[in-house]
């Protein structure tokens, strides 16, 4: 079936749909095993590989289907949109990691960059999914197959903005577990999902504005593998060192290198041909696809 919905409300509804759906799938995925175990145990984590991986292995079909449902001509084949191809990919899985450590100067980065560590936590459930298993789903899902069906309803830049906002809400279902076991008052719950969401949400546009910039998958999964790693930055912790004025020094060092650097590290040209950018008008497109 094709409603060649060429653009405007129609074709804006079934994006954000599609989109929303796809998210709920992903989510869902999580809770078909029914367990009283909790999430950081090994047997729930390994079956929610195997559903996961199910979920994200079909997504680019539903990519396809709103294609093939809406008519929307997007050019480029489906996995150059998705950002999985091997022009520019050794810059793409370069770049924007270095700009990202930027933000971290701190001995843990050494360890992240050896390949005999990564080698050593393979075994640890929980280390493959932080660092392996949700970053590649997950850009997969929220960046790579949401970011074709938004661009052409709200423009790149909007888009950057809206699809972190699937990503920041699919987090919320971490509130269920926190509830079900008990981990912490009511209140205290929902003000850490409170605050998950905002800093999920500000990454998310992170990694959408490296994906367009960079045409790549790749990129973004390192980074979010990166920062799963890294975490967030343990401010209260740094209040209290003997040397905060040094601690703080180097994350703000870190914060005016990332600024310096964004745009110079994501530069296009690196990259080849930006496939995501032939889905929006070119007037549109010249700020972040240039």
């Amino acid at each position: 079936m094709m409603a060649d919905l060429g653009g405007g409300a129609e074709l804006c509804s079934v994006s954000v749909i599609s989109c929303l759906l796809l998210a709920c799938s992903y989510v869902g995925s999580l809770y078909v095993w029914r367990s009283q175990l909790p999430r950081d145990h090994p047997t729930v984590i390994k079956r929610r590989f195997t559903s996961v991986l199910i979920v994200s292995m079909l997504s680019p079909l539903w990519v396809w289907a709103w294609r093939q449902y809406t008519g929307f001509k997007t050019g480029p084949s489906l996995l150059m949109l998705m950002g999985v191809h091997l022009e520019g990919i050794f810059a793409a899985a370069c770049l924007p990691l270095l700009l990202t450590m930027a933000l971290v100067i701190d001995n843990r980065v050494v360890s992240f960059l050896d390949p005999q560590f990564w080698v050593q936590c393979m075994a640890d459930m929980r280390w493959m999914r932080n660092q392996v298993v949700a970053p590649l789903t997950e850009e997969l899902v929220f960046r790579a197959c949401m970011l074709p069906m938004l661009v052409p309803c709200t423009g790149l830049s909007r888009a950057i903005v809206t699809c972190p906002l699937f990503f920041g809400v699919a987090h919320f279902h971490h509130v269920i577990e926190l509830l079900k076991f008990r981990q912490g008052t009511v209140t205290g719950i929902f003000l850490s999902a409170a605050f998950q969401f905002s800093y999920t949400a500000v990454f998310g546009a992170y990694t959408a504005f490296i994906f367009i910039r960079t045409g790549h998958l790749i990129g973004p999964v390192l980074c979010h593998s990166f920062c799963n790693y890294m975490g967030f930055p343990a401010i209260g912790a740094a209040l209290d060192h003997p040397q905060k004025l040094t601690i703080f020094f180097f994350y703000v060092l870190g914060v005016i290198l990332f600024l310096l650097l964004l745009f110079p590290m994501t530069d296009p040209t690196f990259y080849g041909s930006l496939a995501i950018c032939h889905l929006t008008k070119p007037d549109t497109s010249t700020t972040i696809c240039t």
